[in-house]
């Protein structure tokens, strides 16, 4: 196996690299698309598959496919089990001894992507039934699996994993929407804080499983967007959550980084006390709400930035010259503290060919830091 990608990737999160980067653009959604509707993919790259992809260009993945070796099971007490609606639509229930709770997804004929009808958590009863389900948790960590997705893929870099998301952004985004979490939080305010305690308590059973583990750097994958995860209740909530976190995984030496991929600056204050080795995702401006320089001055030379480059470059919206510029600019900000990728991900409408440009950009940079 040709490690060199992999070696990369870990010499440049540990700041061995002699101020090289790694190009690690997620084509995931790209691709996923293309084949939910059946298409060929352009050009060279016609009948490949998404690792081929990858390895034609000779850039990495971020190899979020080892969340496969961590298994969740719950005790014998809670039940689960779907119904099929319709050919778009499945519930999904668990029973308890405290309670019965359901949710409803319902996908679509354009791609991939499923989104509730009926959340999991509306109402007072709901959280009971679900910090019961959190409590009844337990943790496991497959080493078979790890070591068939390890030949197969960890030429392309270093195993990773995402973490499931911390309590609102939980709520916001997985058991409830956001407006009925919001209301939640103001109306029962007590119950929402004891659902947070329950998650707490059997997220860390998962945290210790995840420490022992061999992934050397882990994400949060919390999706974190400062219009609906407003400073204060960052502070009040996430915040101490990132440092329970901190804690256990530094002390196995872990390197840590969290997703942020909405507007981001009114939580850029937090970047370096929240007890991150990195943030990804972070998207400057044409399309985000942050410029570069906003960005390098709230992480400092302490905080790795995850990706920089924004997506709609990809695309044919903005011209080449903005995306080789924008290029140089986070290539040269963020020297020795940086793995390159695209904030969020590659577009659906992207152009691979932008990939290999970039790809011949970062390959140059590398060069003159040999």
């Amino acid at each position: 196996m040709n490690t060199d990608l992999l070696e990369l990737n870990r010499a440049v999160i540990q700041r061995k690299a002699n101020g090289k980067t790694i190009w690690q653009p997620r084509i995931g959604c790209w691709y996923d698309d293309r084949v939910f509707r059946g298409e060929q993919l352009p050009g060279d790259f016609k009948g490949f598959d998404k690792k081929g992809i990858y390895e034609k260009i000779g850039c990495s993945d971020r190899l979020y496919n080892f969340n496969h070796c961590f298994e969740i099971k719950y005790d014998s007490s809670v039940k689960a089990y779907r119904n099929k609606i319709d050919e778009l639509t499945c519930e999904y229930i668990y029973e308890t001894p405290v309670g019965k709770i359901n949710q409803i997804i319902k996908g679509n004929t354009s791609n991939p992507g499923q989104m509730p009808v009926k959340w999991w958590i509306e109402n007072r009863h709901d959280l009971k039934v679900y910090s019961y389900i959190e409590e009844a948790a337990t943790y496991s960590f497959n080493m078979n699996t790890y070591n068939k997705i390890y030949a197969e893929y960890a030429h392309l870099g270093l195993p990773t994993m995402f973490l499931p998301r911390v309590n609102m952004q939980k709520m916001f985004i997985d058991l409830s929407g956001v407006e009925n979490a919001i209301y939640l939080l103001s109306d029962d305010k007590d119950y929402v804080e004891g659902y947070f305690k329950a998650l707490s308590i059997g997220q860390e059973k998962m945290l210790r499983v995840v420490a022992d583990s061999p992934i050397e750097w882990i994400n949060y994958g919390d999706n974190i967007h400062c219009k609906l995860l407003p400073p204060e209740i960052y502070k009040k909530y996430v915040l101490p959550e990132y440092e329970k976190r901190g804690d256990i995984l530094h002390a196995s030496g872990k390197f840590t980084f969290s997703h942020w991929d909405g507007d981001v600056k009114d939580l850029l204050q937090y970047a370096k006390t929240s007890f991150l080795d990195g943030i990804e995702a972070i998207t400057p401006v044409p399309q985000g709400d942050v410029t570069l320089e906003e960005v390098k001055e709230a992480l400092g030379d302490e905080v790795f930035l995850i990706d920089g480059i924004a997506s709609i470059l990809f695309n044919n919206t903005y011209p080449l010259n903005m995306l080789r510029e924008q290029t140089k600019k986070v290539l040269n900000l963020f020297e020795g503290q940086l793995v390159l990728g695209i904030s969020d991900e590659f577009p659906s409408d992207g152009l691979l060919e932008r990939i290999e440009y970039v790809n011949e950009m970062v390959n140059d940079f590398n060069s003159k830091r040999d």
